[in-house]
């Protein structure tokens, strides 16, 4: 099943309807992860909140924007009774589900069922991805766009030789525009024309090279056979530009995404007074060793990119970070070097080892359990921008529809995950005792994914109720 990505006008919707009907037709068993079908507008320091954007449209097909809200908050008064509710909830999932939860404030177990059984994370993975960005790159760290010369200024402002535009896998390069009206904040092709005419460079006589060799040329995911597909949501690429997408309305993908780059870049050099003659030669290509660096534009912190991979569920920044990884800790810009950063960071940090085969959560490969999940939650729970990455129920990302109306709105945070089959929910919730409780709910081989999402809202709504003693 292909999904298109997030962001899209009313097209999206009638598209998606037709998709999701083939798909069923087809038997597919793949969806594209649950994502929040809009802009998340973000601040570039840790610690700071994201504007919440429009509503989840569910990746089976119902009606966009329809809310999960299970209703009312009842008090619950003791563990038994929490165990309760949460079975009663569960049983009605079926398929093959698991679920862990640990009061973090006691390290007291509240609910288990099958916590060590291997279930598909879906995009509850992208948990593991970023986490590994963060601990990896750390919070304050940007990924640079550069333009690179190899030439000479002479003094009318003329550059004599070729300019090269090299790619530094940043997910958010592209135009003001896509930027603006995506995500809120990022590199923008305009603002490093600017850099380039405020260096002095008024004119050019010579080439413009597009290199995008810091990562592999694989545009996809093993789930998409690495080849450019709309469940990325965008194509991958060391110089990706607008996440891929050959216009603004999304409906299609670059051919060839370091030229379109490139070409991009040419006419905003033009737009900025730079002279780009008619007959400027525009191509793709490696950058000579001995080509001087000119000006550089650098991406949102790693803490803001996170959250915007986390909140909306956004395939193409996992996908593109976990490459990331490989080259500047691993073997290499491909998906597996970076898979293999990953396993190695939260096997040696937090001693856990689900088995990995993307960055997203879009493979079937993938398996995880909710006693991994919840181990790494509870060891991430100080982490603000890990923390902060996640949806809010009832306000942001892929939550904003859910728990609506109940005091798990605002008090609970997570990372949803969904295939045709599977329905995930993993994150924190603050009870109404006071005490943080670190939770997955992993629903695997079930009939209706939203249907398994309605359960896990009303699981959250459980644990926000949660108001016990605490035991002496």
């Amino acid at each position: 099943m292909i999904w298109l990505r997030a962001r899209r006008p009313a097209l999206f919707t009638v598209l998606c309807v037709a998709l999701t009907a083939l798909g069923a037709a087809l038997g597919s068993s793949v969806a594209g992860a649950q994502r929040d079908r809009t802009t998340l507008a973000v601040t570039s320091g840790p610690g700071t909140t994201t504007t919440p954007g429009a509503p989840t449209t569910p990746s089976t097909g119902t009606t966009p924007g329809t809310p999960t809200t299970p209703g009312r908050t009842p008090a619950i008064s003791s563990v038994s009774l929490l165990r309760h509710k949460l079975s009663a909830q569960l049983k009605r999932a079926g398929g093959a589900s698991s679920a862990l939860v640990i009061d973090i404030n006691t390290g007291r177990t509240l609910f288990a069922v099958s916590p060590q059984a291997a279930r598909l994370p879906a995009s509850v993975q992208k948990l593991y991805t970023t986490t590994a960005a963060l601990e990896k790159f750390g919070p304050s760290a940007t990924l640079t766009t550069t333009v690179l010369g190899e030439g000479a200024l002479d003094t009318a402002g003329v550059w004599h030789g070729n300019l090269y535009l090299r790619g530094g896998g940043d997910p958010t390069f592209g135009s003001s525009r896509f930027d603006a009206s995506n995500y809120g904040v990022g590199a923008t092709v305009q603002r490093l024309a600017g850099e380039l005419r405020r260096s002095g460079i008024h004119a050019l006589n010579g080439a413009i090279v597009g290199d995008e060799s810091l990562l592999d040329s694989a545009r996809g995911t093993p789930a998409t056979g690495m080849a450019a597909d709309f469940e990325v949501e965008g194509e991958l690429s060391g110089l990706s530009f607008d996440a891929g997408f050959a216009s603004p309305a999304q409906t299609a993908l670059q051919r060839r995404p370091a030229l379109f780059a490139t070409r991009a870049f040419a006419a905003a050099l033009r737009a900025a007074g730079i002279e780009v003659p008619p007959s400027t030669q525009i191509y793709t290509g490696v950058t000579p060793g001995a080509a001087t660096p000119l000006v550089t534009v650098a991406s949102p912190p790693v803490s803001t990119l996170i959250r915007l991979t986390n909140a909306p569920s956004d395939n193409f920044f996992a996908e593109l970070l976990l490459k990331d990884l490989g080259v500047k800790f691993g073997a290499g810009g491909t998906t597996a070097d970076g898979v293999a950063v990953v396993s190695t960071v939260v096997g040696q940090q937090f001693g856990i080892h689900p088995r990995f085969d993307d960055g997203s959560g879009l493979s079937r490969y993938d398996r995880t359990t909710a006693s991994q999940v919840v181990s790494l939650l509870v060891a991430m729970k100080t982490n603000r921008p890990f923390v902060n990455s996640l949806a809010v129920a009832g306000v942001s990302g892929t939550m904003k529809r859910e728990m609506v109306g109940t005091r798990a709105a605002g008090n609970c945070r997570g990372k949803t995950g969904t295939l045709l089959d599977v329905a995930n929910l993993a994150g924190y919730c603050r009870a109404r005792n006071g005490d943080t409780l670190a939770f997955a709910f992993l629903l695997n081989s079930i009939g209706n994914s939203d249907y398994g999402h309605l359960i896990e809202a009303r699981m959250g709504v459980a644990l926000a109720g949660y108001n016990a003693p605490r035991s002496p």
